[in-house]
């Protein structure tokens, strides 16, 4: 019986050896698949991320979009860096617009009732702290700065002289193609004016603003892709009607000789 034990026994710690054997045997080509399946995700980011460089940014861009907003705090509303304030903006620019559009308020009745509101709340208070000897209402002086007036002033006559000069170019017939795209925008422009007024452009423009940004700054690698692809097509169709409508078309005269 001692025999039979001990030999029984023998075989269990021979079977716990090859047990162990066979688990290390196991693990061994495991670890090597592991380390196999990290390298191809490393290759695989390498890669994404090399095609991510390869797209060209639209219109040329080479700042993020908080920069080319200004990167300040006008840019951080857009961007909803501070969700309340860019909510409480877009809610306003709502508001405001129900009030013009919806229910048809006119801006002059609004700010002459505003006024009156505020002129006769004011006046009361300061009575009614007299009789109930409190003290009054500290009316702020309110003034407009001379400096900044003077330079948004100077900033907006560059602006106009630029446009101008901008005008009397492309009018003397020197650039075709700058031309047909100031042509063409003011059409865009004449429609859109005739589909909605002023406020309505304005509140668009906010809406657009508070939305576009995000949204690209989000997708930015597929919008980009696909901007590529459709302006490599519109460079296309371009090189084909300047080849059969535009280069027949007479050119007006040459720029001016540079004076010796």
């Amino acid at each position: 019986m001692a025999d039979h034990r001990h030999h029984r026994e023998e075989e269990e710690e021979e079977a716990k050896a090859e047990s162990i054997i066979e688990k290390i045997t196991e693990k061994i080509p495991g670890g090597d698949d592991s380390s196999s399946s990290s390298s191809s995700e490393d290759e695989a980011k390498k890669t994404s991320s090399s095609l991510k460089t390869k797209v060209s940014r639209l219109f040329g861009r080479e700042k993020p979009i908080h920069k080319i907003l200004g990167g300040g705090k006008t840019a951080d509303v857009f961007m909803w860096r501070n969700k309340k304030i860019s909510a409480g903006v877009l809610g306003v620019a709502t508001a405001i617009w129900i009030l013009f559009e919806g229910l048809e308020y006119q801006l002059i009745t609004l700010i002459s009732h505003g006024l009156i509101l505020v002129v006769a709340g004011l006046f009361l208070w300061s009575n009614a702290s007299i009789l109930l000897k409190k003290s009054p209402p500290r009316i702020p002086e309110v003034s407009v700065p001379e400096k900044p007036v003077l330079q948004f002033a100077s900033d907006l006559r560059v602006t106009i002289n630029h446009a101008f000069a901008v005008l009397r170019d492309i009018a003397s017939g020197r650039d075709l193609k700058t031309f047909l795209s100031v042509i063409v925008g003011l059409w865009l422009f004449s429609i859109l004016g005739s589909c909605c007024d002023f406020l309505t452009l304005l509140y668009i423009t906010a809406v657009l603003l508070h939305t576009v940004p995000v949204l690209y700054n989000k997708y930015e690698d597929q919008v980009d892709s696909f901007a590529e692809k459709a302006l490599a097509e519109l460079k296309k169709q371009y090189a084909v009607f300047d080849k059969k409508v535009l280069s027949k078309i007479p050119r007006g005269p040459m720029k001016d000789k540079k004076k010796d």
